[in-house]
């Protein structure tokens, strides 16, 4: 049997030796992700081993940990509709559903539909195999989710994605032309799906686990450094770095807590995977009780992983700061990813749930 995360450790280590590198030429990801195929990731399908392999690649290159984690999503997030789907095990898949964008316009046609529109964001796409693509009926309204081969006619890729971090994620535009559609997984309801609404806290999920392999890598990144180059300031009295009580107990308190939020994370994985294996069965109480420890674990792993990608300057010196090291691109990559959405408003869904009881409200963010 496949020791997933012994494979995940081999496949973050070759990431890691070249990523500052690759963060610099921000080049498409294909050959990262042709990385992921060859070792079989992609296949792995069990929901915890999941979790634990996007942060061990998260923390060597959150671009590829972030691709990675939204692989594993899509997948998950598409048998929610319990509708049998083909899969190649092989193939990489992305996903184009941003909510804030007008909706995609789908049109009856003689074998399914027809496809048109536009989407502003779409993290992997213009790498993957396959998208799990939501758009509205122009007939009658119905929000369809459905799948397509990502090289369909009709499919452009705008190539536009020019952020200060996650460069390496393929997250630009995507526009559709009239693209044929004809393997719909079902239709989301107008009203309140508890299971189906399961899949704007997956998103939710990824984030926060990414927001905790970005700490954890920048920490490990960071470290090598303290050990390795990092001089004692000449007023401390002491050999190295290492000695410092100052250095010392800043690492000490940013390890434990990244570790905090990493635990907070993991449970809030469990409660999602049990929410999910509930089916049609799954309360609104419960789902609710779920989105509130998902809410939780963003909030505490934002304020972390963006305390902690700046913090480490101060642990490694000013020669630290040197663009060879790319010490930078793990707050680049946190500063960017924090604000998909306001994480004020979880803070806010967990304060109303702590005080009145209220229940986050079903959108695509919660």
């Amino acid at each position: 049997m496949t020791n997933w995360l012994d494979v995940a450790h081999e496949v973050a280590a070759t990431l890691r030796s070249d990523a500052a590198e690759r963060d610099r030429a921000n080049q498409p990801p294909a050959k990262e992700v042709e990385l992921l195929r060859q070792s079989g990731l992609l296949n792995v399908d069990d929901w915890a081993t999941q979790q634990r392999v996007t942060r061990v690649v998260g923390a060597a290159d959150a671009n590829i940990g972030h691709l990675l984690g939204y692989h594993y999503l899509q997948i998950w997030r598409s048998g929610l509709f319990d509708v049998p789907f083909g899969r190649d095990r092989d193939q990489f898949w992305a996903g184009v559903s941003n909510p804030l964008d007008a909706a995609l316009e789908l049109t009856p046609a003689e074998n399914g539909y027809t496809l048109n529109g536009r989407k502003t964001f779409a993290t992997g796409a213009a790498v993957a195999d396959r998208l799990v693509v939501s758009a509205t009926r122009a007939d009658n309204g119905e929000k369809l989710t459905f799948l397509l081969d990502a090289k369909a006619g009709g499919i452009t890729y705008l190539d536009d994605w020019d952020n200060i971090g996650q460069r390496l994620t393929a997250s630009g535009g995507v526009a559709f032309e009239d693209v044929e559609v004809t393997e719909v997984l079902g239709v989301q309801p107008a009203g309140e799906d508890p299971r189906l609404s399961l899949a704007a806290l997956g998103f939710q999920l990824v984030l926060a686990q990414l927001y905790v392999a970005i700490a954890e890598g920048a920490l490990a990144e960071a470290a090598d450094y303290t050990r390795t180059k990092t001089r004692p300031w000449f007023v401390s009295g002491v050999e190295a770095a290492t000695e410092d009580p100052y250095i010392v107990v800043a690492y000490g308190e940013m390890v434990a807590q990244t570790r905090a939020a990493g635990l907070l994370a993991d449970d809030a994985a469990r409660r999602l995977h049990e929410a999910s294996e509930f089916g049609r069965h799954l309360t609104q109480a419960k789902r609710a009780e779920v989105a509130v420890t998902i809410s939780e674990a963003k909030v505490v792993s934002t304020k972390l992983v963006n305390e902690v990608t700046s913090r480490i300057f101060e642990q490694v010196g000013a020669r630290g700061t040197a663009a060879k090291h790319g010490v930078d691109r793990f707050w680049r990559n946190a500063r960017t990813l924090t604000l998909h959405d306001p994480v004020v408003y979880k803070a806010r869904e967990v304060g109303e749930n702590f005080l009145t009881g209220a229940r986050p409200a079903y959108t695509g963010y919660s």
